[in-house]
C-alpha cells in the first residue's frame, strides 16, 4: 500500500471531493484508527495529505499512526502544514513589520521583494488595543473606540497597507470582536476545502495561531494552538511547522454538572488538575460520557484555557454538539459537508468507542463546585465558600481595615481587599451564552431589588462579538447591565490582557499613598501579577455571574452564605442567593433570544469595518516606507547587517547574569503588555521623542518600535531579580555592583562586548505568545538562558530569535549548585550542540570555580538549524536567496 491508496472520491453537497481517508489504513490492517485518539487522526490525515518523499515520506504515514496506535512515550519529528495562520494585532503588528523589513532585505539582496509573501492564509483580527477609558456611561463604546483609533492610526495603516500589498492576507477591522471567538463563530470551516490540480480537496480544518488562546478553536474539532510570532511568520512563508509528535493525554468526563455551575467552573478545575498532571507540549483530548452535557461554547471555554493548563491543544472531537453549533451560528451548508466528510473519514465521535491514550484522567463533572482563581495564577483555584478565609490569610485583611478611605460618604469605603475593577471580558467566557444571559439575569435581580455597584468599582462589559450585544439588547437583559452599571465599553479584549485603562486619580493616589491591597475580579484566563492593572494587588478570575455580584459586594472578603450583598429597597439584606439565576430560565432565554439572524446579519459584514477605518488613508506599494520618525512603526534591527550565509557559532566566554530569576516567570514579567511608566527606560525613550505620558498608550501597541520593546524586556514593575532587593525592571551591573535599569545595564555590557546570561527557574515564560519577551532578550544581548524548565510556546520563541535554551538538571539549580551572582561563565561547544544534548558550564569568581551540565533545551535539528542561523526567520530567508 501507498500514500495513493488514501486518496479517494467522495461526493456531498452535491460535488465531488478528492481525501486522504486515513480508515483505508484500517482497512489495510496497517493501523486501528477506531481506538487512535481523533487529534491523532487530524496529525496522521495532514502527513498522508503532504506526503511529498523528501520532507514527509510514506514511513512517515506510518510511523504516526503506529506512534498513536501503540502509544509510545517517545516520538519522531514531523513537519505540520497548518491550512491557516490566526493573528490579532499585538502580536500581528510586529509580524508585518518583519515581513516588511524581510521584503528590503530581499530588494537590498537584488531580488524581487515580492518573495516574501504569505502562502497560506492569514486572518487577522483587530482586537488588543482598544481601552476601558470609559466606563458607566452610555456611549462608552463610541469614546472607547475614538481614542483607540488616535493613539493607533499608524498602526492600522500599517496593517491595512499589508492587507493591500500582501496575498492572502485578510484584516477583520476593530470593534468587531476578539479573534478566538470571531474564529469560533464564522471563520473556522472545520473541513476546510481548497482548489489544486487533481481537482477540489477536502480535509480537516488546522492553524497555527500568534496567540496562546488560538487553542479556543479546538471545541469545534479544529485542531490549533498558539505558536511564537516567528514560528508563525515562518509557516506564512510556507515553512512547515516541524515538531515532535506529541503525547495525547485523554480527560475522560463522566457525570453532568450540578445547575448552578458555569463552564468557568468546570475550566478552572481542569485548569487546577491538569497543572498537577503536567501536561506540557501534550495534548489533552477530552472524552467520555459526560461530553454529551458540555454545550460547544461550554467546551469552548475549556479549550480556551489550554496555556493555563500547559498543554499544547485541549481537543474536543466533532459530534453532534458540532452541528448544532455550526446550524446555530448560521453555517448550515459547513455542518452538512462537515458531517459527511467527518463520518466517510472516521473523525465523527460517536461516543461508542474506547479511545486508547498515553493516559487517561476521569473528572467527574458532577463534583465540580463553584469557583474562583487567584490571586495571581490560573491554576490556583478557590471553591467559592473558602474565598474569605484564604484571601484574609493572604492578604492579612483582618488586622489591616482599619484604613477606610470614603470621601463620598457612601456605605462603602475604599479599603485592603476593596475590589477596584470588575470586568466581564474576554472570549474565555463571553463566547458562552448560558454564562452572558446568566449575568444579565443576576444584574435584573440586583436591579429590581434596589442594589448597586459602589463607587471605587471600574465596571466594564466587553463582548467578544457583536453578536452578544444583539442577543443582550434583545433580551432586554443589556438594559439590566446598564442599570447596574456595566455599560458596553468595547469588542475587544481589554481588560483581560491588562486594557482597563486608568482607575479614577483619586483612588489611584489613595491605593499608593495608603499601600492599599486591592483587587480585581474578571471573566478572563489570566489573573498574573500586574496583569490587570499595576496598582492592582490581587487578580481574581472567575465566571460573568460571579463578576457581577462581587462587584455589588465591593470586596474580596464576603462569605456569602452569611454576608448579604446589600440592603433591598424595603431595608431587608440580600444574599447572593437571592439574586442568583434559575438554570431553567437562563436555559429559556437562550434558546429564545440567541438567535441565528444575527450571526448572519454580523458576519455578512464582518471584513467592512465602521466608517473610521473605511476613512483610514493609504498607499499601495510593495515596500513599507518607514518614517524615522515615528514612535510606533520602526524598521527593526534584525536584518540590518544581514549576510547570506551564516556564521558559525562561538563560544560564551565571560558572561554575566543579567537576571537571576525564580520559578512561574511570565512572558507578561518579560515583556509586559500594559501601562508605560513615565520613569522607566520606554517612558524615558518617549518622553525624549516629544511624547507626552497620556499618549504613551501601551507596549503592547507599541510593539511596531524595537525601541520601545527592548527598553520595556524585564521592565514589569512586579518582577523580582534575585541580584536585587527591589523589585521592577533593576539588575546589578557587574563588576561595579551598581544597581541600573536592565536595559540600562545591557547597554553598557554591549558595549564592553560582554556575553549576557539569564537565569531563571521551573515554568520560565508561562502565560501569553509573546514574541516579543524572546525578541527583546535578543535584542538585549543575552546569549541563553538557564531555566528549570520552560513553556512550549516562549522555548520556541527563543529559539526563533537564536537564543538558546538550557535546563538545568534534575534537582540542581542556580541555588543548589551555590553559584554566585559576581561569577563569570563559559560555555564550550556551540558548535557541536545536538537536540537534548549536554553542555558544561564553568562558574568562576576570585573564590571558586564550579563546573556543571545543562541539557540543550532543543527539540528537533531543524531547530539546532535556527540557533546556528541566529533565528527562524534568517535561515528561512537564506534559504530563499540561495535557492
Amino acid at each position: 500500500m501507498t500514500i495513493t491508496s488514501l486518496k479517494q472520491s467522495l461526493v456531498f453537497d452535491n460535488q465531488e471531493y478528492i481525501v486522504h481517508n486515513i480508515q483505508k489504513l484500517q482497512e489495510n490492517n496497517l493501523a486501528v484508527i477506531d481506538t487512535m485518539p481523533f487529534s491523532a487522526r487530524v496529525l496522521i490525515e495532514n502527513l498522508a495529505r503532504h506526503m511529498d518523499g523528501k520532507i514527509i515520506q510514506w514511513s512517515h504515514v506510518l510511523n504516526a499512526a503506529g506512534f498513536y496506535e501503540s502509544c509510545k512515550t517517545s516520538s519522531e519529528l514531523v513537519a505540520f502544514h497548518p491550512a491557516r495562520v490566526l493573528m490579532q494585532d499585538f502580536t500581528g503588528v510586529p509580524a508585518v513589520v518583519d515581513f516588511a523589513a524581510m521584503r528590503d532585505a530581499v530588494q537590498r539582496a537584488g531580488l524581487d521583494p515580492k518573495k516574501i509573501n504569505p502562502l497560506v492564509p492569514v486572518d487577522l483580527v483587530i482586537d488588543h488595543s482598544i481601552q476601558v477609558d470609559h466606563f458607566r456611561e452610555k456611549n462608552a463604546f463610541f469614546l472607547n473606540a475614538q481614542k483607540e483609533y488616535k493613539r493607533n492610526k499608524e498602526r492600522y495603516q500599517l496593517l491595512k497597507w499589508a492587507q493591500k500589498s500582501f496575498d492572502n492576507f485578510r484584516v477583520v477591522p476593530p470593534e468587531s470582536g476578539i479573534c478566538h471567538q470571531v474564529n469560533l463563530e464564522y471563520l473556522a470551516s472545520v473541513i476546510a476545502t481548497k482548489q489544486t490540480p487533481q481537482g477540489l480537496q477536502a480535509f480537516p480544518d488546522t492553524l497555527v495561531g500568534t496567540d496562546s488562546h488560538t487553542t479556543m478553536i479546538n471545541a469545534l474539532g479544529v485542531l490549533g494552538w498558539g505558536v511564537g510570532g516567528i514560528e508563525a511568520e515562518a509557516v506564512m512563508l510556507g515553512q512547515p511547522y516541524y515538531m515532535n509528535l506529541p503525547q495525547i493525554v485523554g480527560v475522560n468526563f463522566v457525570g453532568k454538572p450540578q445547575k448552578h455551575i458555569t463552564s468557568t467552573d468546570i475550566a478552572l478545575y481542569v485548569t487546577n488538575i491538569l497543572r498537577e498532571e503536567n501536561v506540557v507540549e501534550k495534548i489533552v483530548e477530552y472524552t467520555g460520557e459526560g461530553l454529551k452535557n458540555l454545550t460547544l461554547t461550554d467546551r469552548a471555554t475549556i479549550s480556551n484555557m489550554s496555556p493555563e493548563y500547559g498543554a499544547t491543544s485541549g481537543f474536543f472531537p466533532v459530534d453532534e454538539h458540532t452541528l448544532d453549533y455550526l446550524n446555530q451560528t448560521n453555517r448550515s451548508d459547513t455542518a452538512a459537508r462537515v458531517e459527511s466528510y467527518c463520518r466517510a473519514c472516521n473523525m465523527f465521535n460517536t461516543h461508542d468507542k474506547e479511545i486508547k491514550f498515553s493516559k487517561k484522567i476521569d473528572v467527574d463533572l458532577s463534583r465540580i463546585e463553584i469557583s474562583v482563581a487567584g490571586p495571581s495564577r490560573p491554576q490556583d483555584r478557590v471553591p467559592l465558600s473558602d474565598v474569605k478565609q484564604k484571601t484574609t490569610a493572604i492578604f492579612d485583611l483582618g488586622n489591616r481595615k482599619n484604613i477606610q478611605i470614603n470621601p463620598k460618604k457612601e456605605p462603602l469605603a475604599l479599603t485592603n481587599g476593596s475590589v477596584v475593577i470588575a470586568a466581564i471580558t474576554s472570549c474565555t467566557n463571553t463566547s458562552n451564552p448560558y454564562s452572558m444571559i446568566g449575568a444579565g439575569l443576576a444584574a435584573r435581580k440586583a436591579v429590581q431589588k434596589g442594589l448597586s455597584i459602589p463607587w471605587y468599582v471600574k465596571t466594564s462589559l466587553s463582548p467578544g462579538s457583536r453578536v452578544v450585544l444583539d442577543y443582550l439588547k434583545g433580551s432586554g437583559l443589556m438594559d439590566d447591565f446598564e442599570a447596574l452599571g456595566f455599560n458596553n465599553t468595547g469588542f475587544g479584549c481589554m481588560t483581560c490582557i491588562g486594557n482597563s485603562g486608568p482607575l479614577d486619580p483619586f483612588i489611584e493616589e489613595s491605593i499608593k499613598k495608603n499601600n492599599l491591597d486591592v483587587m480585581s475580579v474578571l471573566s478572563g484566563n489570566r489573573n498574573f501579577e500586574a496583569r490587570i492593572h499595576q496598582d492592582v494587588t490581587g487578580n481574581f478570575l472567575m465566571s460573568p455571574i460571579l463578576v457581577v455580584i462581587y462587584a455589588i459586594a465591593g470586596k474580596i472578603d464576603i462569605d456569602f452564605e452569611s454576608d448579604p450583598l446589600g440592603t433591598s429597597k424595603n431595608g431587608k439584606p440580600v444574599f447572593m442567593k437571592d439574586i442568583w439565576p434559575e438554570a431553567e430560565k437562563i436555559n429559556h432565554f437562550v434558546e429564545t433570544y440567541v438567535q441565528q439572524k444575527f450571526y448572519k446579519e454580523q458576519y455578512s459584514q464582518i471584513f467592512t469595518g465602521d466608517k473610521l477605518w473605511q476613512e483610514l488613508e493609504v498607499k499601495e506599494s510593495t515596500t513599507f516606507d518607514f518614517d524615522e520618525n515615528s514612535t510606533y512603526i520602526r524598521n527593526p534591527p534584525f536584518f540590518t547587517d544581514f549576510c547570506v550565509t551564516a556564521n558559525d557559532l562561538t563560544d560564551i566566554k565571560n558572561a554575566r547574569p543579567l537576571l537571576i530569576l525564580s520559578d512561574s516567570v511570565t512572558t507578561d514579567h518579560i515583556s509586559p503588555a500594559g501601562a508605560i511608566p513615565v520613569d522607566y527606560p520606554a517612558g524615558k525613550y518617549l518622553t525624549d521623542n516629544d511624547v507626552k505620558p497620556w499618549d504613551f498608550n501601551s507596549y503592547g501597541s507599541r510593539r511596531g518600535n524595537h525601541e520601545v520593546m527592548m527598553r520595556g524586556t524585564f521592565a514589569n514593575i512586579r518582577i523580582k531579580n534575585q541580584l536585587v532587593s527591589d523589585t521592577g525592571g533593576i539588575t546589578l551591573k557587574f563588576p561595579e555592583k551598581e544597581q541600573q535599569y536592565v536595559f540600562d545595564a545591557s547597554q553598557k555590557y554591549m558595549e564592553e562586548k560582554t556575553d549576557l546570561l539569564v537565569f531563571g527557574g521551573s515554568e520560565y515564560g508561562t502565560g501569553s505568545s509573546r514574541d516579543w519577551a524572546a525578541k527583546g532578550t535578543s535584542l538585549l544581548g543575552v546569549k541563553a538562558v538557564i531555566t528549570t524548565s520552560f513553556e512550549r510556546i516562549h522555548r520556541s520563541n527563543l529559539v526563533g530569535m537564536g537564543v538558546l535554551p538550557l535546563v538545568f538538571k534534575d534537582g540542581e539549580s542556580f541555588d543548589t549548585l551555590g553559584l554566585s551572582p559576581d561569577d563569570t561563565f563559559e560555555i564550550k561547544g556551540l558548535n557541536q550542540i545536538k537536540p537534548d544534548g549536554l553542555l558544561t558550564v564553568t562558574a568562576k569568581n576570585e573564590d571558586k570555580k564550579t563546573s556543571f551540565q545543562v541539557i540543550v533545551k532543543l527539540n528537533t535539528d531543524i531547530e539546532i538549524e535556527y540557533i546556528k542561523n541566529g533565528g527562524i526567520l534568517h535561515y528561512v530567508l537564506r534559504r530563499m536567496i540561495n535557492s
